[in-house]
């Protein structure tokens, strides 16, 4: 009997702590998720009172396929979806894109210089297009001051930038004439030299020249009527002869920092400094390989290695065509050999560093979407928010939020504003 009663008693006392077990997992899980939860609906609130924007994509080249809608909504899911369209910006809480006119690298010739003209108003037109076809979602931004007037009015902001100075040949009153179309940024050079500056990146010279006579002049016109020059792509020594020519903050539209991620298309530690001491603003890109150095992946590269083998640098195709035939094919490679993409968590690890370095009022987001851009968590413009969690996971304040959504950015476009209007002041124009 005292045997039975023993066994009993232990019984229960197993069933007890069985139930308390079971209690603390449930509370634990309860409040894990509840925590994940008032993460999320203290960034959706955040949203709702600040103005986020994203200072690269691509996706203009998007607007003249003449087939994909904007004002659609596109499954991320499928292929030729975009990684950005209207209704996934309000579903991922980014109020205002920059549109970037993106010109590839051609022929330094007086025919190589007209195409280019002609394909970055084309890209412009097109987005101007996009805004007034659906006006009811979406405006036209050139000031700050525009971009916080169409949020109070619930509207989306369009804002355009070009990317690759190629645009402009030699011709430095084109700098004005894409000011008075709406532009406020050139990204001097992308992956090639050009007129303006050696790039970061595939160099027909191994030394590293800089910014060119004529270079200097552009970031002089630049400066002169209130265009935002932006670094991303440009060469160490053209990063750092271009803060020394320019009279007005610059911006890096969409890099990261080499120190977390050796990259040459990366900032290092230094030019963070200088940037930061110059008064400008280094915006975080999302292209994975930027982000994390990317796992051996002999497959892929070998597929690659035969599509460069094939087609040449991709990169310099003119032919609209040929490079929607390479693209697909490209695509066909990242299905069959995907990269291991980098997280939303490593790519505020570049946030984090950032600011550890130079402090929260030189940093930002540049996704380079629809160019490249995307990482685990945050793979097109709907999961935009995800950024804004963990940035409030890791301690961020509303404050440090708004500034990296935009604050910083917008400082530094008025400060080239006010810039311009001194210069036109002492000039007398």
């Amino acid at each position: 009997m005292k045997s039975i009663k023993k066994e009993s008693k232990s019984l229960l006392m197993a069933g007890s702590i069985i139930l308390v077990i079971f209690l603390l997992s449930f509370c634990a899980g309860k409040e894990g998720r509840v925590s994940e939860e008032s993460l999320e609906k203290k960034a959706w609130e955040i949203h709702k009172k600040i103005l986020t924007v994203d200072t690269h994509s691509d996706t203009a080249m998007m607007l003249l396929r003449g087939n994909w809608d904007p004002a659609e909504r596109h499954d991320p899911a499928l292929p030729g979806s975009g990684k950005i369209d209207l209704p996934r910006m309000k579903e991922g809480g980014l109020d205002a894109e920059f549109f970037a006119a993106f010109v590839n690298q051609g022929p330094k010739t007086d025919s190589g210089y007209a195409q280019a003209k002609e394909r970055a108003e084309a890209l412009i037109q097109a987005v101007k297009n996009m805004v007034q076809d659906n006006n009811n979602l979406i405006g036209l931004a050139t000031s700050p001051e525009d971009a916080y007037r169409l949020k109070e009015q619930g509207k989306l902001i369009a804002f355009l930038g070009i990317e690759n100075g190629y645009a402009i040949g030699r011709d430095l009153s084109l700098i004005k004439d894409f000011y008075n179309q709406g532009v406020r940024y050139i990204t001097l050079c992308h992956s090639s030299d050009n007129d303006i500056c050696d790039s970061s990146t595939d160099r027909s010279d191994p030394e590293d020249r800089g910014l060119s006579e004529f270079g200097q002049q552009v970031v002089e016109e630049c400066n002169r009527v209130g265009m935002i020059v932006d670094i991303s792509h440009a060469s160490d020594r053209s990063f750092y002869q271009v803060l020394e020519a320019s009279q007005a903050p610059v911006i890096a539209s969409h890099s990261c920092a080499r120190a977390v991620c050796d990259n040459p298309r990366n900032l290092s530690d230094e030019m963070i400094k200088a940037l930061a001491a110059k008064g400008g603003v280094i915006q975080i890109c999302f292209l994975s390989s930027y982000v994390k150095t990317p796992k051996p992946n002999p497959e892929r590269d070998q597929a690659l290695k035969e599509l460069r083998s094939k087609y040449g640098n991709w990169r310099r195709i003119q032919d609209e065509e040929l490079r929607r035939k390479v693209m697909e094919e490209m695509q066909e490679i990242n299905q069959k050999y995907p990269v291991e993409l980098a997280t939303v968590q490593d790519l505020v690890d570049h946030i984090d560093h950032v600011v550890e370095l130079v402090g929260v009022d030189y940093v930002g987001i540049g996704t380079d979407f629809d160019g490249g851009g995307g990482v685990q968590g945050c793979n097109d413009v709907s999961e935009m928010i995800n950024v804004t969690v963990e940035l409030l996971r890791r301690g961020y304040s509303e404050t440090d939020i708004e500034k990296i959504w935009g604050k910083n950015f917008f400082r530094v476009f008025n400060q080239v504003q006010e810039v311009a209007h001194k210069l036109d002041e002492s000039w007398g124009i």
